[in-house]
């Protein structure tokens, strides 16, 4: 439904056709897409890890809700912090922007340069990664739709309710799929 190709800052939402049971119903902001293939995080899905048992300095710091988030299933046990700077066009140290005010904030940034300098930051465990051609491929598919992002899918605070309402805001025919469920009779 879309022929749009990813770029850092889209959103990769799964189509109904993707029934893996890592990707279902997943949102998954992508961070670098290029022929070496493509890498991002999903916006909606919490970790069963607890933010204050992996980095306990950083949760003063973390946006509501105060949790860390399943970023993908490869590199479980590291992390990819999502910020976004309190003053549009500033490049506070440690920080790389992925779109509008929201970028990619380095875990090793000092929580003294990161207090003040930012309105809003997530952490994810993991990430979700394509091999070269690898999601090129699934989009021909239809596996996924490729769709602009905006501030409140990285930072909202209902993240779980994301899949739904990304759909949901759509002008097009992917809004009705919105309302999906499982179960083919109820559909």
């Amino acid at each position: 439904m879309t022929d749009r190709q990813p770029a850092a800052g889209n959103l990769l939402v799964a189509s109904i056709l993707l029934a893996d049971g890592v990707f279902n119903q997943t949102v998954v902001l992508v961070l670098d897409f290029d022929e070496d293939g493509a890498l991002g995080v999903i916006l909606n899905e919490i970790s069963q890890t607890q933010l204050e048992s992996v980095l306990p300095d950083w949760v003063p710091a973390v946006s509501e809700p105060k949790l860390l988030f399943h970023g993908g299933p490869v590199s479980p046990n590291g992390a990819i912090c999502l910020a976004s700077v309190v003053a549009r066009g500033e490049e506070p140290p440690g920080w790389r922007p992925l779109f509008d005010n929201v970028g990619l904030l380095h875990l090793d940034t000092p929580l003294e340069i990161v207090r003040g300098a930012y309105a809003d930051l997530r952490i994810f465990a993991g990430y979700a990664g394509w091999a070269p051609g690898q999601l090129q491929s699934e989009l021909e598919e239809g596996m996924w739709h490729v769709l602009p992002a905006a501030y409140d899918d990285v930072f909202g605070t209902r993240p779980t309710e994301l899949w739904r309402s990304v759909l949901r805001r759509q002008a097009t025919e992917l809004a009705i799929f919105s309302t999906w469920v499982e179960d083919p009779e109820l559909n």
